[in-house]
């Protein structure tokens, strides 16, 4: 196994902790601060990575067990609206990622060289391999940090560079 590989399917299996340590940081009160900039508050996304790790818990099991297949696509924007990511737990979503995450890290970890040559059809992205959907979903959470951090900078801007204590 490459050196590369083996960094990214350790970044991907430190994300639980990544995402816990940063959402720290970000008040309670303001996780449903909606910015004029962000599509999502910071609830939304915390959901989010959760149904985004459900679909590749699901087209991780595809790569490996079924290769050649399709995968399904999804509109990220529309679940966040038809599946009211405000109604349902951001810590419930924290807590189900863990479980996700853990377990395809688990796999993903095992698998043997031979597999890593498999791909699947992705209906966005085409032909995905292996490696394809570890580079997607390694950076996955780091992305969303990102973007969480812009809407608690927002949020700070708001509020006169206030600061409110964490949870």
């Amino acid at each position: 196994m490459s050196k590369e590989r083996q960094v990214k399917i350790e970044t991907y299996g430190a994300a639980y902790d990544e995402l816990t340590a940063a959402i720290a940081h970000f008040p309670r009160d303001m996780w449903q601060y909606h910015s004029p900039v962000e599509l999502w508050t910071i609830h939304e996304v915390l959901v989010h990575i959760t149904d985004s790790e459900a679909n590749s818990f699901i087209r991780l099991r595809r790569l490996i067990a079924e290769p050649g297949l399709a995968v399904m696509a999804y509109d990220e924007n529309a679940w966040a609206q038809w599946l009211d990511y405000h109604a349902q737990s951001p810590d419930d979503a924290v807590a189900l990622f863990r479980w996700l995450r853990h377990n395809s890290y688990q796999l993903v970890k095992s698998l043997p060289e031979a597999t890593w040559t498999h791909t699947i059809q992705h209906p966005e992205n085409g032909p995905m391999t292996l490696d394809d959907w570890l580079e997607v979903y390694a950076r996955h959470i780091t992305d969303h940090l990102a973007q969480m951090a812009r809407i608690h900078a927002e949020w700070q801007s708001q509020r006169g560079g206030q600061h409110s204590p964490a949870r």
